[in-house]
Formats: structure tokens, sequence, C-alpha cells
């Protein structure tokens, strides 16, 4: 990885813990950890009232995070209730979810000292960083099982941020619903499009319907809030813990190795003259409308024996008269061979917008 996206962050927490640890011990009687959060037992009564402000850190890797107003107070989720200091954008990261989300889990592998910024949408999260109230943004891009994310290729271009990293998650769903449920209480699985996908096969041998949500572990949250024994979401066994859901079925998605491809962004492209070890780019075009046209444009890749890995066509528009297409690639345009295919890249195409240049962190059994 490249040595500034690696680099740790320090922050000193034990002035915080002591200033606090009387507060604290007011509203908890005890405190575990599950999975990288921490849980209250025996809460005191109306603390659940307070409201999230997603301008406020989450500190679900050190020591707190806000009580969700629509949590039942019943609920195991750490509570720190008086509201902190404004969190260092620096040593933030933004992604799409609630917590419990696999883009949190994906953030904690990458940079396990960053606090995260849990937002509503891709967009939001996107605004995070470029708005200067996160440093980077953990953003899923495609699924060995589902395909690419939608909206994520249009997004990306307008987004004014660069690629400086990617970043493979392992993704176990799990069947998750009330304590009192069970596989024939189920009759409905709620989920983000794409884990519903995933676990197609499995959800029709169930006999159970599919319903959307925005993301998986929202679609936990959601479940917990209902007490619903119909209904089940699928989601990480992390958000089984954080929303205290029982696991109905472990494994659920369809095929064995299901990975999702994360992609890191921030407002500074990477200086790919700095970055040790292989590296990808990736980039956008939009081909001129004439015959032979895609050919033409990708015959310098070829010729300059540059490896091309990704290739994805998309439509920006409802005009479908123009194809979009997104490509990634071994190299860098400082070499040589590159710097030609791009040229010739550039002349037989209306535009081209480069991403970025970072590090490959699975090798595809390139050569």
């Amino acid at each position: 990885m490249h040595k500034s996206m690696a680099r740790p962050f320090a922050r000193d927490n034990s002035r915080r813990s002591r200033e606090n640890s009387s507060r604290e011990s007011s509203f908890f009687s005890t405190f575990t950890v599950f999975g990288g959060i921490y849980a209250a037992t025996n809460v005191r009564k109306g603390l659940e009232a307070a409201t999230f402000d997603p301008e406020i850190v989450c500190r679900v890797d050190t020591q707190y995070v806000y009580w969700h107003k629509s949590f039942p107070h019943n609920k195991r989720i750490a509570a720190f209730m008086t509201k902190p200091a404004k969190a260092n954008p620096e040593n933030m990261i933004a992604f799409q979810g609630e917590l419990g989300a696999y883009s949190h889990m994906a953030c904690r592998a990458c940079y396990p000292d960053m606090d995260v910024l849990p937002c509503p949408s891709f967009e939001d999260a996107l605004a995070a960083v470029r708005n200067k109230k996160a440093r980077l943004a953990m953003i899923p891009i495609e699924n060995s099982t589902a395909g690419r994310v939608a909206d994520i290729h249009i997004l990306l271009p307008g987004s004014g941020l660069y690629i400086v990293g990617e970043h493979f998650e392992s993704i176990r769903h799990c069947l998750l619903a009330t304590h009192d449920a069970t596989e024939e209480t189920l009759k409905t699985a709620t989920s983000h499009v794409q884990a519903l996908g995933q676990c197609r096969k499995n959800l029709r041998a169930m006999g159970l319907s599919r319903e959307p949500f925005a993301d998986t572990a929202g679609s936990a949250k959601h479940v917990a809030a209902l007490n619903d024994n119909s209904i089940a979401g699928i989601a990480s066994e992390l958000a089984a813990e954080v929303y205290d859901l029982k696991i109905i079925k472990r494994d659920l998605q369809d095929e064995g190795n299901n990975t999702t491809r994360f992609v890191i962004l921030s407002r500074s492209p990477l200086n790919y003259e700095e970055i040790e070890g292989p590296v990808m780019t990736s980039f956008t075009f939009e081909v001129r409308n004439i015959p032979a046209a895609l050919y033409k444009a990708l015959g310098g890749f070829a010729t300059n024996s540059v490896n091309m890995t990704k290739l994805e066509s998309y439509y920006e528009s409802d005009s479908f008269k123009v194809s979009e297409f997104y490509a990634d690639i071994v190299g860098h345009e400082g070499m040589a061979n590159v710097a030609r295919a791009m040229e010739e890249l550039r002349f037989h195409t209306k535009r081209v917008k480069i991403f970025g240049t970072y590090p490959i962190e699975r090798d595809r059994g390139m050569t």
C-alpha cells in the first residue's frame, strides 16, 4: 500500500477516557465488547431519546457510538449520550450504510485507527469527502456474484474525487430475525438489492419473497424495530450483534467465494512515482459514434501489451445514444507502453477521465 495511506493515525484517548469515566459509570453498569463495538447493559431509562448526528464521529472502534432514536431502549448498542467534541475530519472515513454494514467492516479492515462516518447514500459519502467532513470514502464497486454496484460508475466522474486504493472484502451473509422467529415463521427477506441477488437461489429454496432495502445493516435495524417474526434481514454477523437479532442461517450466499471489491476515494490523487509495487489505473471514456470506434480505441492496449483487467459499458443518460466505458489497466502513464496506449485511446475517443493510479491489493493472475 502507498506509504502515505498506510501511515497510522495517532490518537490519544486517555484524557477523554478520564474525563468521561464518571459519566459512563452512571450510564452503564457493565461493558462488553463484540466485533469492535462496545455493548452496554442496564442502560438508564430515557437515554434512547438522543438522536444520531452524522456530523459527529461514531467511535465504534474505540469507545463511543450514538444511540439511534428509533432503536428500542432494551437493545444492546452502546451510547455515549453527552455530545463529544467534533471529530477530526482528517481521521474520518465515510461509507454508505448503517453501523455493521459490510462497508463498515471494510473500513475497519483497511483503516482500523480511523473513525467512521455512516452516510445514508453513496452521494452523501462522496460529498462528505468533497466537503472535507471526511478524509476518505469506502465505496463498493463490484461483487463477484452480483456484478457491478448500480450508480457507482455514474457517480464517480462527477464526484471530483480520486481512487487511492482498493480492498476486497469476503461477504458472509446471515439471515437475521427476531428471537422468536424460525424458518417456518418467515415469509419475507429484506436487504440491499445486491445481497438479495447474491442469495437468490437460497431464498427461493426457502420460499421467501424478496423486499429491497437501502443497505444490509439497515435491513437488520429495520427488522429489529418491526419486531415481526415473519420478516428477516440479510446482513453480517456483526449486524446481528449490534441489533440483537437471532441468526437463522449463516452463509446464505449462493456462491462460497462471494467477495466485494471496494475502492477508496480521496480529494487528492496519489503520485504513482511514490507507490511501491504493482499499480492499477482506473478511468472512463466516451467513444465517438462511428463504426468500429471501440475497436480502434482499445487497439493501443493490445499493440503495447497493456493488461486491461476490467471493461464495462454503461449509459450516463437515458438517451441510449452514446456508450460510456469504465476500465482498469495494470500500470501507470509514466510507463512508455501505457503512455502510448492512452495516447491512442484519447485520439479515438471524445473524452477520457482518469480516476487515479493506486496499489493493487489482489493479484488477478497477471504475468
